[in-house]
């Protein structure tokens, strides 16, 4: 059996707006040769209609949340989400630009996974989908 076989497809939904970084995503992931299915939305409000909808992310899924976004944020999502029973235990990556201590914080105060800046890495989305791909391997995500 082919050792990809083995493991169970995690999807992944990018919440972000910037089609820069959508695209930077995906370059990352063909370069790697993930094959992870991977949905966008755009704001927070999006990403909930996605997660909510009866034709939703079937999990397990993880998440990559940008902060600062139109209509509703990375914590206001944060906030929906930790509040929705059927939402509550989604594994969070923030990835953004802000480096604050202040956002870093306020993330892990709402349980993320990590807290990654855009601006810190020098090899584009690599190291990340690198880190990722060892994360889904080993952790064992929640079903949706």
């Amino acid at each position: 059996m082919n050792a990809v076989n083995q493991y169970q497809q995690v999807t992944i939904l990018l919440v972000d707006d910037d089609d820069v970084d959508y695209m930077a995503v995906q370059r990352a992931m063909q370069q790697l040769r993930l094959l992870n299915p991977i949905v966008r939305a755009r704001d927070g409000i999006e990403a909930l209609s996605i997660l909510t909808s009866v034709d939703g992310i079937k999990g397990p899924y993880l998440i990559l949340l940008d902060l600062n976004m139109p209509r509703m944020n990375g914590f206001e999502f944060l906030e929906q989400i930790r509040a929705d029973p059927a939402l509550t235990s989604a594994v969070v990556f923030m990835l953004t630009t802000s480096s604050t201590d202040e956002d870093r914080m306020q993330a892990y105060s709402h349980h993320v996974a990590g807290y990654m800046v855009k601006t810190k890495m020098k090899d584009g989305f690599n190291h990340i989908f690198n880190m990722l791909e060892g994360y889904w391997r080993i952790v064992e995500l929640p079903s949706a």
